[in-house]
């Protein structure tokens, strides 16, 4: 039985540069790595990968020393004023490091113009060996997998996948039935994590969960076993666990990353 494909997600890390990180999941056991080569948020601190070719040699040299190949790079946003040719410099520098996924969020409210710009991308992302998987977020123009799904299929390209990510899945109130249906080759990759409690009504609040306190698995109240059950078998495992309650109390990077692929094997085997 080949190995599922494990990877740790930046955010998870995301004090780390991506030589340190690559590093860590080396040592803790992780088969991949996720590269955040735009930042998520203007006030998060950036490791500018696309633009420091000095920074994507040290990256790439430690790649190479551990083992640790590339599963996915983030994270793209699709807005009214995208020119998804100002793309192209982030997709080559995915490809250099032998990335095949590509994350992308919809930040724009005109759907139609969304899809359109989701198509444009695919074309140019497959030039660079690139899926893009466009994930739904509540707080997002593409708020729930019904509709990601729809902007996805519209976009008619074969390249063209939809990102589930275990927190966005439980806060948008996604349906497992409807998860079941999708096509497999629209899947290739998703992310785990836990999320505890009831979901808040205020869209602050669920935002502010999604980036800074997420559970690790089996320590929240999601449905993960239906989840991945629901998911192709063996789909890569992107894990994005940010708990920023654990690194202000200094609880190091690798043990956070040690912690969550611990927590996701127990899951794995219990399932």
């Amino acid at each position: 039985m080949t190995q599922r494909v494990m990877s740790l997600a930046a955010l998870t890390v995301l004090e780390l540069s991506p030589v340190a990180m690559v590093e860590v999941a080396a040592r803790a056991g992780y088969s991949h790595v996720g590269l955040r080569l735009e930042p998520a948020t203007p006030e998060e601190h950036h490791f500018p990968l696309v633009v420091d070719a000095g920074l994507r040699r040290q990256t790439a040299a430690r790649l190479r020393d551990t083992g640790i190949k590339v599963l996915d790079v983030e994270i793209l946003r699709l807005k009214a004023e995208t020119r998804v040719a100002d793309f192209e410099a982030l997709l080559a520098v995915g490809a250099e490091f032998g990335a095949s996924e590509l994350l992308v969020a919809g930040n724009d409210p005109d759907e139609s113009r969304l899809t359109a710009h989701f198509a444009e991308l695919c074309d140019l992302a497959g030039q660079y060996g690139l899926h893009p998987h466009l994930e739904f977020m509540p707080w997002t123009d593409a708020s729930n997998l019904t509709q990601a799904l729809r902007i996805v299929e519209q976009a008619g390209c074969d390249n063209g996948c939809v990102l589930v990510d275990a927190f966005h899945f439980d806060r948008s109130a996604s349906s497992l039935d409807d998860l079941r249906q999708i096509a497999p080759s629209r899947l290739r990759y998703a992310q785990l994590c836990d999320v505890a409690g009831p979901r808040p009504d205020d869209m602050a609040e669920i935002l502010r969960q999604a980036r800074n306190e997420r559970r690790f698995p089996g320590d929240g109240d999601c449905d993960l076993a239906g989840l991945l059950g629901s998911l192709p078998p063996s789909i890569p495992l992107s894990l994005e666990i940010p708990t920023r309650q654990l690194y202000e109390q200094g609880i190091s990077a690798l043990q956070r990353a040690q912690m969550a692929l611990d927590k996701t094997r127990q899951l794995l085997l219990q399932h």
